[in-house]
């Protein structure tokens, strides 16, 4: 039975950006979810149940005997041990595209302590700004391919509690029984894919920006499907 692609988008950013891929793999045929994660503005830690729960609902009008293949990006990547062992659904296969890698075991920090230090000044109320807000112009401006998709993910964009970059995340036990892999696109997680390496999974390389996903959809969906067939 061929699985259902779930694409999970980073809580910095919104649905939008796996928006045009989930448009060429439904084009080729495949059966695609995008949830909508709950936006973190407001609550309080922990917020990772509210993640997993997001994509568990979403899967609800899919048979539990179906397969699901989770794509994550981003930060995502380090929520996907919780939703993997939350679903009722068999998982064929999980992608981490310029993603976040979980800890092996025990919990993986959201933040490591560099990045915390660089983001606490930021913060008012105990509120960050906005995602794209951080970087310098010149950073963020080649992520996107055009000021309409632009505009889409920054509107997107919730102001997240620094409480939500403190939080601790836990890997539960076995949650990777099954085929892994990572889609690369370019520093700084290439660090990240060297890990993907060293834990045996198959990695790809398609330069490019961070949200490149929203660059180049057709290219992504490719290495999606490349990695899922050969994982």
């Amino acid at each position: 039975m061929q699985s259902v692609f779930v694409l999970v988008h980073s809580p910095s950013v919104g649905p939008s950006t796996w928006h045009p891929v989930a448009e060429h793999l439904t084009a080729a045929g495949h059966r695609v979810r995008v949830p909508s994660l709950p936006r973190l503005d407001t609550g309080a830690p922990p917020f990772w149940p509210r993640i997993a729960d997001a994509v568990r609902d979403d899967l609800r009008q899919v048979p539990t005997d179906t397969p699901v293949t989770l794509v994550a990006h981003s930060n995502a990547g380090l929520f996907l041990p919780v939703i993997r062992s939350g679903l009722e659904h068999p998982v064929a296969g999980s992608v981490f595209v310029d993603a976040a890698l979980p800890a092996r075991t025990g919990s993986t920090p959201v933040a490591p302590p560099e990045l915390l230090e660089f983001l606490r000044p930021m913060a008012v109320d105990g509120r960050l700004p906005r995602w794209t807000d951080w970087w310098d112009e010149a950073d963020v401006a080649p992520m996107f391919p055009d000021p309409a998709v632009r505009r889409t993910v920054v509107e997107e964009q919730p102001t997240l509690p620094l409480s939500y970059y403190e939080q601790h995340i836990p890997v539960p036990d076995g949650w990777d029984d099954h085929p892994c892999s990572y889609l690369l696109f370019g520093p700084p997680y290439d660090d990240l894919a060297a890990e993907a390496r060293t834990r045996g999974w198959p990695v790809a390389h398609l330069p490019g920006a961070h949200l490149h996903q929203t660059v180049d959809p057709a290219g992504t969906a490719r290495h999606l499907l490349e990695l899922t067939t050969t994982t």
